[in-house]
């Protein structure tokens, strides 16, 4: 038995792979449900009324959604090159951090800054804090070819430690009580709501909008072509004029720099300052939305607010009947899993001998 790639997969054998692969996701659940004693169909609606079922419900899954589509951004940009990102966790917290220098502890310096240029400038420092953290990893792999899985995820440890030591020293907030926590933002550079009385806030048009993006620079520019081309075949790229070393150094700051902004987004439009527990694994979870996604920028925003909804639906599911919320994680990874091997299924043919 060997696996023979197919010249073009065929809309029908694309469209029996989607079905299947939410056929098993489903299966997965309700052995799951079933297991736990509950009753499977109102488990199934109640996930979804939790999640999709009301104007709170959507609120919460779209505030949910805001960094999972910028991390989901950063690991499908980074993947695209073969770059394979997963430090996007300790980024996210560093462009955290970053925010907070800029919008909250430069007001103790007598320095007033109008809303216009303080925003745009801390939204920039919290890019460039991701960009560089992202920006060594890239180097080493490019230049004495480190593998940047382990150089980046052991980042995220560094990056972790760094900011429980600074909530503990510089950056700690002395009105907190004695928590670690920083000092908040300032007013003028929270993210306004876009639902009165809810949490939803401008901080997804930013992600939408680079979603958008990301998108026409990968289809539409010269750039974008270099970054496919990379992903494709790096050595191909080089030998067709491809400037390698730079479209390396351009992807690793683009995704960088979009799980920094994941950091400063969640701080200025949700919680205000930064505490060691405002990501609840953010960062990883953007690598699962981007292989749901196939690495397509428009694709990850629909796949993040299908994640989101699932986390936000299992809460109140898990209250009404009972189910632990892990059965969220699982369904996503199911989902993920089936997608995967699903989408190999639509590609490649079984040939026997």
């Amino acid at each position: 038995m060997r696996l023979e790639k197919r010249h073009r997969a065929s809309p029908l054998a694309l469209g029996i792979a989607s079905v299947a692969a939410i056929g098993f996701t489903l299966l997965v659940g309700t052995l799951l449900v079933r297991w736990a004693g509950a009753p499977v169909g109102r488990t199934y609606a109640l996930l979804l009324q939790g999640g999709f079922g009301s104007v709170f419900a959507w609120s919460e899954t779209l505030t949910r959604a805001v960094p999972l589509i910028l991390t989901g951004l950063a690991a499908a940009v980074a993947f695209r090159a073969r770059l394979f990102n997963i430090g996007a966790e300790g980024q996210l917290y560093a462009g955290a951090l970053a925010a907070v220098a800029v919008g909250g502890l430069h007001g103790g310096t007598g320095l007033e800054w109008p809303a216009w240029l303080l925003l745009p400038t801390m939204l920039a420092a919290a890019a460039l804090a991701g960009a560089l953290l992202l920006l060594g990893p890239a180097l080493l792999k490019r230049h004495l070819g480190v593998d940047e899985v382990v150089t980046t995820l052991l980042l995220n440890f560094v990056a972790l430690l760094a900011v429980s030591a600074l909530l503990d020293g510089p950056m700690k907030d002395p009105t907190a009580l004695g928590w670690p926590q920083s000092v908040a933002l300032q007013e003028q550079v929270e993210l306004s709501k876009l639902v009165p009385q809810n949490r939803v806030h401008t901080g997804l048009l930013i992600a939408c909008g680079l979603a958008v993006a990301l998108w026409l620079l990968l289809q539409r520019s010269v750039a974008g072509f270099g970054i496919r081309a990379l992903g494709a075949n790096p050595r191909a790229a080089g030998f067709a004029g491809v400037p390698v070393t730079r479209t390396v150094v351009l992807v690793a700051m683009l995704s960088g720099a979009l799980a920094g902004l994941a950091g400063a987004v969640e701080v200025a439009g949700r919680t205000g300052y930064v505490t060691l527990d405002m990501s609840p694994g953010y960062g990883y979870t953007g690598i699962v939305i981007a292989m749901l996604a196939a690495l397509h920028p428009l694709g990850v925003v629909a796949a993040a607010v299908f994640v989101a909804g699932v986390q936000v639906g299992a809460d109140s599911m898990s209250r009404a009947v009972g189910v632990p919320t892990y059965i969220a994680d699982v369904i996503v990874s199911a989902s993920l899993l089936s997608v995967l091997v699903a989408s190999l299924g639509a590609q490649y043919r079984v040939r026997w001998r």
